[in-house]
């Protein structure tokens, strides 16, 4: 009788912490979901320094605030994020940070958020809150690294 409890208690373990793990994908989801939702609602917004609302956003503060409504507290700047909590992915998914540098031996200064099919979301100094590729020349060439959060 105990090691058909021993069992028993075994396989609901198992299967618990396999819910578990499909309850935290859907929730990393959701707060991936939800912070790019937020940033393409401020698409337009201006560029400003150190800005960290609709009024005006830096690249940091842009995803900053768009992860902070989806539940999900950054650090505030580039650097501070690339350094932070999380690990490196081989491969981009929905949501990632995705972190620039003016040389490949510096701190990151810029973030940006990647949306998918070769997009990211980000708050540009010349244009303000913007979607561009991951692609563009300026920006590919100052790649330094990725963060899934």
């Amino acid at each position: 009788m105990l090691k058909k409890f021993i069992v028993a208690f075994t396989i609901l373990a198992s299967c618990a912490s396999l819910f578990a793990a499909k309850g935290d994908k859907a929730e990393a989801a959701y707060y991936h979901t939800k912070a790019i939702s937020v940033a393409k609602a401020n698409l337009g917004v201006p560029y400003r320094w150190g800005g960290i609302s609709p009024s005006g956003f830096d690249c940091s503060g842009l995803v900053k605030y768009s992860y902070g409504k989806a539940g999900i507290t950054l650090n505030r700047t580039a650097a501070q994020m690339y350094y932070g909590n999380g690990y490196r992915p081989s491969n981009l998914q929905i949501g990632d940070l995705l972190f620039y540098a003016p040389n490949k031996a510096s701190a990151p200064t810029h973030v940006a958020i990647y949306i998918g099919y070769g997009k990211m979301v980000m708050a540009s100094s010349s244009k303000g809150v913007i979607i561009t590729n991951t692609s563009n020349p300026y920006w590919h060439s100052r790649y330094i690294g990725v963060k899934r959060i």
